[in-house]
């Protein structure tokens, strides 16, 4: 009774279409063995180890520079509150040094009016 229905059988139709899921499960499989162990997914699996590899050591000279510079910046913020102390007190030294030039004229006059009077009452 198959036979007599040739290519409209359900039955016969159902077996070919089983038999065609098989061999592309098959070929599936195959391509996947073959593609995962050929020369150039090896190489490519190589590779991405080299760039592993070389991302972590990239990783952790950034923790080092990130850390290196973390206290860097700590020593310029320490720099930088140094020179604003030694630059109040280099401000302080100058005022004095100006206090001190204009006492020394102060002095300077002085002497010298003593002197213009000592020498007009005759003493020098």
């Amino acid at each position: 009774m198959k036979d007599d229905r040739g290519d409209l059988d359900l039955t016969k139709q159902i077996e070919v279409l089983t038999q065609k899921v098989h061999d592309a499960e098959l070929e599936t499989s195959l391509v996947k063995a073959v593609g995962m162990n050929s020369p150039e997914m090896k190489k490519a699996k190589e590779r991405i180890a080299e760039l592993e590899e070389g991302l972590a050591n990239a990783l952790a000279v950034n923790e080092s520079h990130q850390k290196i510079n973390g206290k860097l910046q700590m020593k310029l913020t320490e720099l930088e509150e140094f020179n604003i102390k030694v630059r109040q007190e280099v401000t302080v030294k100058e005022q004095e040094i100006l206090e001190i030039h204009a006492d020394n004229k102060k002095l300077a006059q002085q002497v010298d009016d003593s002197v213009a009077r000592l020498r007009k009452n005759g003493i020098i």
